[in-house]
């Protein structure tokens, strides 16, 4: 669920607690959160609603002036349906401060390795295995995503979900244009190198 700026200010600041989206399925479900560039926003409810609730004050809550802006706001077509999502800010995201650290335990490390060993349950191309995909990007920071997805002959889609992966784990950021690793990811490599120099 894709929100621009002024929404996530306004939820961060707790003038924003609803927002209302046309779908055919929702892309995401209560319980959930979602990591933007404000912090992370805690999903309380997904609820499917009729046209009937889409009122002056519910276009207020969801940071509209008037009813008819949220409407417009919606997008329409055969097959969709009005979704309210309620919203709480939660707090800084929690990967950014995994990102900053870099510093690595033992378990920390093992956990990594465990969870690298399972990153695919298919072969993917030589030199995009987790750990080398760290390296791709250490030493080409600031290099388009595109270009280095060519340079393997793979979609830049199917690239960057690699990355985010990487992301989650606090191990790389993104740059303006492209990425670069994080503390954290630098100190991941530096242990492996080290772990297979013994």
């Amino acid at each position: 669920m894709l929100l621009k700026q002024a929404f996530l200010d306004g939820i961060a600041a707790g003038d924003i607690t609803e927002v209302y989206r046309s779908w055919k399925r929702p892309t995401v479900k209560a319980g959930g959160t979602l990591n933007t560039s404000v912090g992370q926003l805690g999903i309380l409810a997904v609820d499917r609603i009729p046209r009937s609730q889409l009122t002056r004050e519910a276009a207020r809550r969801a940071g509209f002036a008037t009813k008819a802006e949220l409407v417009d706001s919606l997008r329409a077509g055969e097959g969709r349906s009005l979704y309210r999502v309620r919203v709480e800010f939660k707090g800084a995201d929690p990967r950014v401060e995994l990102r900053r650290s870099g510093s690595l335990t033992y378990d920390e490390l093992e956990e990594l390795r465990s969870a690298f060993a399972k990153f695919d349950r298919q072969p993917v191309p030589p030199g995009l295995e987790p750990v080398a995909l760290l390296r791709l990007i250490a030493e080409n920071p600031g290099v388009r995503a595109p270009d280095l997805a060519a340079s393997f002959d793979v979609e830049t889609k199917w690239f960057k979900a690699r990355v985010r992966r990487l992301k989650s784990r606090g191990l790389t950021e993104s740059l303006r244009v492209g990425y670069r690793l994080s503390p954290r990811g630098q100190a991941v490599l530096d242990a492996l190198d080290e772990g297979s120099a013994d």
